[in-house]
């Protein structure tokens, strides 16, 4: 074989070794921003994001008890949780270690079908798993009214204790944190969403939601077409009762629109809700009626 014929047909097994050097590369270099989460019988991954200040999955992190983490040099250490918003799936916590190597988030939006890899940790060491971008198109909101910066999703097989995990494209930029989605999708959680809402939590410790002060079931109204919101019960110190809402009514339209589906009131409440009057329909007793209610900040829990 000639140079030239090299040249126009190169040796596969060449190109696959490049490749294969190139990811255990990407995932040696990313490795020291990794951490193993436990906390009460939930295993998971994070990262560093900041000096002393990992970010992990917050569906993944359990509701109480003490939080570790096994850290990339093989120490365990304890952990206090600075801030968690369950509406982006982002928590933060603190540990007194600040020599950590924090992960390089950033890079453009990538194209769907591009390679992405995963990061995760065992504890005892990295995990990865490679795929590609099968999804990815601009800011939407989740189920609980989280603003998420874009719609990433990754074709991608991910074990539970990699949830939390940092997502790279080929370059080796951090794109977010993956988390698990409606039927174990594996989504990303983007860096700008990251950002924005760790600052906060670092900060003020929690992200301000909007409060009706009303517990809200869902319910088919007129042909069963349409959707509404039944009010089950009413906060007696809360906006809805001072906006005159009463146990029984139920909620048809949001500012003159259609809620469509309930689901819509709540993510009506983000955190910039707070302080806005808002023009609820109801029915009551058959009849339709109008309310101005000024939504406040849900108290803490």
């Amino acid at each position: 074989m000639t140079d030239q014929d090299s040249a126009d047909h190169p040796d596969p097994r060449a190109t696959l070794q490049g490749l294969s050097g190139a990811l255990a590369h990407l995932v040696a270099a990313t490795a020291p921003a990794i951490v193993a989460v436990h906390s009460h019988r939930s295993r998971s991954s994070g990262f560093v994001w900041r000096p002393g200040l990992v970010v992990t999955a917050d569906e993944a992190l359990a509701e109480e008890g003490e939080v570790a983490l096994a850290l990339p040099d093989g120490a365990r250490v304890p952990a206090s949780i600075a801030g968690r918003d369950p509406t982006t799936d982002i928590a933060l916590l603190r540990i007194e270690r600040t020599d950590l190597t924090p992960a390089k988030l950033g890079g453009a939006r990538p194209a769907t079908g591009a390679i992405a890899v995963v990061v995760g940790s065992e504890g005892d060491g990295p995990r990865a798993a490679l795929g590609i971008v099968s999804r990815s198109g601009g800011a939407w909101q989740s189920m609980r009214g989280g603003e998420i910066d874009a719609r990433l999703e990754l074709g991608i097989r991910l074990g539970r204790r990699s949830e939390g995990g940092l997502a790279l494209d080929a370059a080796g930029a951090g794109l977010g944190m993956a988390v698990f989605g409606p039927r174990r999708r594996v989504l990303v959680i983007p860096a700008a969403t990251i950002e924005r809402v760790a600052s906060r939590l670092e900060t003020h410790g929690r992200i301000a939601r909007g409060y009706l002060g009303l517990g809200l079931q869902p319910v088919a109204v007129e042909s069963g077409e349409e959707q509404g919101a039944m009010v089950m019960s009413v906060d007696r110190r809360g906006p809805g009762a001072l906006a005159g809402v009463q146990q029984g009514d139920i909620v048809v339209a949001w500012d003159g629109a259609p809620i469509g589906h309930w689901h819509s009131v709540l993510r009506a409440l983000g955190p910039e809700s707070v302080g806005r009057t808002v023009t609820l329909g109801l029915r009551r007793a058959g009849e339709m009626r109008q309310l101005q209610l000024t939504i406040a900040e849900r108290p803490v829990a």
